[in-house]
């Protein structure tokens, strides 16, 4: 069975975003605050972007911007490729690994509806290999097929 993003990679998420208009150090420190690595920029709704630790590393410390002045709107990757709802974690680990992204938002039509990482689709292809070692376990030892449980 092929994973889909939503419900299957990632459910019941605490969306957090950024304005465009936000602090590199607001921005950073409401990671900090959500231990996550990458926000979502909205602007009126609209994802215009996404500001990520690496954004931060290699756009403003090693530039040696100052993050009190420095706006999200000027270090953030603009226009991020997004995944739907409905597509696969193989599409999204395909995109990840071809563009080397580990954080991708998931757009319903134009309404942000969750952001999918690297972490949650190792976590979602470990479900599927549990699944998949049950499942054979359960057809040699013919328990669940019918065969004499």
């Amino acid at each position: 069975m092929q994973r889909k993003i939503i419900p299957d990679v990632v459910q019941d998420q605490d969306l957090s975003f950024a304005s465009p208009q936000s602090t590199v150090r607001e921005a950073a420190q409401a990671m900090a605050r959500r231990r996550i690595s990458a926000l979502m920029v909205l602007d009126r709704d609209r994802l215009v972007g996404i500001f990520t630790e690496r954004d931060l590393a290699a756009k403003v410390v090693a530039m040696g911007l100052d993050p009190d002045t420095t706006l999200v709107s000027a270090v953030m990757t603009p226009d991020p490729d997004t995944l739907a709802p409905d597509d696969t974690a193989h599409q999204a680990l395909t995109m990840m690994r071809a563009a080397g992204y580990r954080h991708l938002p998931v757009v319903d039509r134009s309404r942000v509806v969750g952001m999918v990482s690297v972490r949650d689709l190792y976590d979602s292809a470990l479900l599927q290999l549990e699944d998949d070692i049950r499942n054979r376990d359960a057809f040699i030892h013919g328990v669940g097929y019918g065969l004499g449980n």
